[in-house]
């Protein structure tokens, strides 16, 4: 064990320590979950086993969605990319599919998240600083240029503008003769958690929760192999929330838009099939593992009992997997590598639908073509190299899984009991009370780092001087440059069409009709999507969160 003393004499890039001297693993989760010294099967029996967990491909789907899981098919390998303007981003997508990567993700900069052109004054210093900046179908045609939509799946991460992105999608691949039924993908649509986590909302919960509905209930209808929302526990995690607060807050969000859709008259085993989860893999690989396979099997239940789903895949929890950007370190972002592998590993082992790899240099700005391949060459090494895809569920039977597995099940359980007894998400998000459960969770975590009670390898622990690392630079030319794009997008259409058009959105948005038809109908004419959001504003109003929280 190297000495945590700091001789005068020594050099400061020699320095390495340790923040536990008595070098003992700790006795809890990386989430604050007790773990015993070693795992018994005590009370469990085979009927029990059975009862529990069941078999691949069969409720409560313990132990995957899938019969053969990845035998019959490998994880969706994705990689999140969004780079200032749609030419860039879609340089870097073709990249990306030479280097074997099977889907797109796409990263909306802000002012497009929050529903404003690129030439807004509000968006002015963050056009394109951190994703691709959208305002047109022009820009949506661009940045999907030579990319076959009909045979490839796309996944948006946009909540608060996702019916107008879809809308945008949807009107460049029928441009191009493909039909919208054939069109897979996911588009986030999760608002909720933007309350919760992220807070890139524009109108308040309710007619937010609408625009959502919206889509959930356009696409049932008028693109099946669409994933219509994509219930993200990911950000919440990401703001500071434990294991168990991860899936008992997400799977409250899946109950309550279902509740929504329910109220509104839409058929449960419709629209369940279009529903799909997003989850974190963070660095503790025994309770991520469990993780993944308690809210599988919770959600069964949920669907089941709740709901009263009578098809099949109306139980089954599919879901995607970002490796944990919180845990990215800008110290020895080298490290980084090793963190994210043993994190898809866990989302591997978990049973995930499809994966996204974060890259080593992300903590420090938008990552290089080389860290990026290396993300992507990390899933393909754990599916063709590593074995731990030849078998389903390969952890399951663990003594210490299982474990954990029903104790993050339970724990998530009474949270969402407690959430009901609040009168339900959107109530519980209203008073600001799961915000303050995160907070605190957070709040937590970050005391035990700064004691040394957490070890962060380089940071609190066998940390080195920093090196210097190249940084990439925005294009200082590039609002300039979009801003001229608009003029001259504007100047080529009919600008009366557009307000006749934009006038019969805002009677649909104040009326009960469905609104994505009338967005589609919007983009084709050339309205933009700062224009299509300002029609929300006036019929919605804008959202002011909670200034206590």
């Amino acid at each position: 064990m190297p000495s945590r003393r700091r001789g005068t004499g020594r050099r400061k890039d020699q320095r390495i320590k340790s923040a536990d001297p008595k070098g003992q693993a700790p006795e809890r989760t990386l989430s604050g979950l007790p773990l015993p010294l070693v795992a018994d099967p005590s009370g469990r029996t085979d009927s029990d086993y059975l009862k529990r967990l069941g078999f691949p491909g069969e409720p409560p789907y313990t132990r995957g969605i899938r019969a053969t899981m990845y035998r019959g098919r490998l994880w969706t390998m994705r990689q999140y990319a969004g780079f200032g303007t749609a030419k860039e981003t879609n340089r870097r997508f073709k990249y990306l599919i030479k280097q074997g990567n099977e889907g797109l993700s796409v990263a909306f900069d802000l002012p497009t998240q929050m529903g404003y052109d690129s030439d807004a004054p509000l968006a002015r210093g963050e056009v394109g600083r951190v994703g691709v900046a959208i305002s047109t179908v022009d820009d949506m045609r661009l940045l999907f240029d030579g990319l076959p939509l009909d045979r490839v799946s796309t996944s948006m991460t946009i909540n608060a503008t996702a019916p107008i992105l879809l809308a945008l999608y949807i009107a460049v691949a029928e441009s191009l003769g493909i039909d919208r039924k054939a069109l897979r993908g996911t588009v986030q649509n999760d608002i909720l958690k933007e309350y919760i986590a992220r807070s890139t909302y524009i109108y308040p919960p309710t007619p937010s929760m609408r625009l959502a509905l919206d889509v959930i209930d356009f696409c049932s209808r008028e693109v099946p192999r669409w994933n219509a929302i994509s219930v993200s526990g990911y950000h919440i995690r990401e703001a500071g929330a434990t294991a168990v607060q991860e899936v008992g807050f997400t799977l409250a969000d899946g109950i309550a838009y279902l509740e929504a859709a329910v109220d509104r008259g839409l058929a449960v085993d419709t629209i369940a099939p279009q529903i799909s989860f997003f989850f974190n893999a963070h660095m503790d690989l025994l309770e991520e593992v469990a993780k993944f396979r308690a809210a599988r099997r919770l959600w069964a239940k949920i669907m089941e009992d709740r709901f009263h789903a009578k098809k099949p895949e109306s139980l089954a929890l599919r879901f995607h997997a970002q490796t944990a950007g919180v845990a990215l370190t800008a110290q020895q972002p080298e490290n980084n590598a090793v963190r994210v592998a043993v994190q898809a590993l866990a989302a591997v082992l978990g049973g995930a639908q499809s994966l996204h790899t974060n890259s080593m240099d992300e903590a420090l700005s938008l990552p290089s073509e080389k860290a990026v391949r290396l993300a992507v060459r990390t899933q393909q090494i754990l599916a063709h190299e590593s074995g731990v895809a030849n078998t389903v569920d390969p952890a399951g039977g663990s003594y210490a899984i299982e474990s954990l597995t029903d104790r993050i099940e339970a724990e998530a359980s009474a949270l969402i009991r407690d959430v009901d007894r609040r009168g339900g998400m959107l109530k519980a998000i209203e008073s600001g009370w799961v915000q303050r459960q995160i907070s605190d969770s957070a709040y937590r975590d970050q005391v035990e780092l700064e004691r040394g009670e957490r070890v962060v390898v380089g940071v609190n622990a066998y940390e080195e001087e920093a090196g210097s690392v190249p940084m990439p630079k925005t294009n200082p030319k590039l609002a300039s440059d979009r801003a001229r794009a608009l003029r001259t997008f504007r100047a080529s259409r009919d600008g009366r069409a557009v307000t006749r058009i934009l006038g019969r959105l805002e009677d649909v948005a104040r009326d009960d009709e469905n609104v994505v038809p009338a967005i589609i109908d919007a983009v084709q004419a050339k309205a933009t999507l700062g224009e299509i959001s300002d029609v929300f504003r006036t019929v919605f109003g804008a959202y002011r969160s909670r200034q206590e929280i």
